[in-house]
């Protein structure tokens, strides 16, 4: 049920300039396809503006149950069902993540070289789950282009959404491959929640999807999340879309040539999932009420706290510790905790909202927030590459905030 934003201490009358904004800067000019804001306060939707088309081709119209690929949004969720097993006992955040990977034991760090010879030098301190959890690992993604070593993640196929091979053989390519840093010392945008995946059926005995099925999906009742959409469903999946030189809107081929419309392989818990607005709400009020909804605990509130609270050494922001110029990253004021980024003040970012917000988006311009200090959520998705084109997050948030009225 949506109550009126009046009802949760928001402004109808400034919430309406996020439809005039989207229409006329990005809708009507074709800028994207379309998109789909949802807001909800103290527990409730207060907003859900679908607009524009999910598929220009076939001239289907943006609904309220759209399916999107949410590419590392997926990311927060794996660092959740990780989460659940901590909470069993199973492993603590300083454990040596060789310990439950064997052949990692004599990982190095790059100094030169090209695939398949690389010098290396051994690691200051091994890896950590901890170092996982935050991208501290000196793991790295194949798409970043800046290193040798990415190189060679792209010569192997190493995280590919939508690739050959299994989590399995991911963990058994990386073995052979060198660390960019020792962990611990940088942050680098990675992998890493890709190996939380695998993690979780070493520890588990479970198949990463089925796990979880049955920690996160089922108990949360997200029925439209997933590693794929199934053909029953496939009407209601958006395209995705990016733009030429020209500036018009194309079909993208999607990172791997049937992604996302059959079971996959290699379950991607970084950037594999797909998603509606309504299943993600409800995983995010999860989180804000503390890791129960609907009488159904995840996680305890202390534990959701540990996740939300800045895990970079000495409380520095990511652009002190960032390697890259990931565009997620690329800021000040910005922490990073076990799976989410988050606000560290307004003052430092320059970004209006609430210091303890915390935040994650994906590669096809999706975005949400989860603001604890309003009680506020709110989730942007859309279906447009590559993101941070367009800075949809900053724009919502210089709408949003101001329409909040007690």
């Amino acid at each position: 049920m949506i109550v009126t934003p009046e009802e949760v201490g928001l402004s109808s009358e400034r919430l309406a300039r996020i439809e005039q904004h989207m229409k006329r800067r990005y809708i009507e000019p074709k800028k994207i396809a379309g998109a789909l804001t949802m807001i909800a306060r103290r527990g409730k939707i207060a907003y859900l503006s679908p607009l524009g088309m999910q598929d220009l081709e076939k001239g289907q119209p943006m609904t309220e149950s759209t399916i999107f690929r949410i590419y590392s949004m997926s990311k927060p969720i794996t660092s959740v069902a990780f989460m659940t097993l901590y909470e069993h006992g199973h492993f603590q955040l300083n454990d040596a993540v060789d310990k439950y990977i064997p052949e990692w034991k004599k990982l190095g760090v790059y100094m030169s070289g090209n695939y398949p010879i690389f010098v290396t030098t051994p690691p200051e301190r091994p890896m950590t789950i901890r170092d996982l959890m935050t991208h501290m690992s000196g793991l790295t993604y194949s798409f970043m282009q800046r290193t040798n070593v990415d190189a060679a993640y792209r010569k192997l196929g190493v995280g590919d959404v939508g690739g050959k091979g299994t989590l399995r053989d991911m963990v058994v390519k990386l073995a052979s491959l060198p660390l960019e840093f020792s962990p611990g010392t940088r942050w680098n945008y990675s992998v890493s929640t890709d190996v939380l995946g695998y993690l979780i059926e070493v520890i588990s005995g479970m198949p990463f999807d089925e796990y979880l099925k049955k920690t996160i999906f089922e108990p949360l009742n997200m029925a439209d999340t997933g590693f794929y959409v199934p053909p029953e469903k496939l009407d209601r999946f958006a395209q995705n879309y990016a733009r030429g030189l020209d500036k018009v809107l194309r079909p993208m081929t999607d990172m791997g040539a049937d992604s996302f419309t059959r079971p996959p392989t290699f379950l991607s818990g970084g950037g594999g999932m797909v998603s509606t607005a309504a299943d993600y709400y409800r995983f995010c009020q999860m989180l804000l009420n503390g890791g129960e909804l609907d009488g159904v605990r995840i996680l305890g509130r202390r534990t959701i706290d540990m996740m939300t609270m800045n895990h970079l050494p000495g409380g520095q922001d990511m652009t002190e510790l960032s390697v890259s110029t990931f565009s997620q990253t690329a800021r000040e004021g910005f922490g990073f905790g076990l799976g989410f980024s988050m606000h560290l003040g307004s003052h430092l970012s320059q970004v209006i909202g609430s210091v303890g917000e915390f935040f994650w988006g994906g590669a096809a311009s999706t975005a949400f927030w989860i603001d604890p200090v309003e009680d506020l959520i709110v989730i942007f998705l859309t279906q447009f590459m590559p993101e941070g084109t367009f800075n949809f997050r900053n724009q919502l948030k210089a709408i949003i905030y101001p329409a909040i009225i007690d």
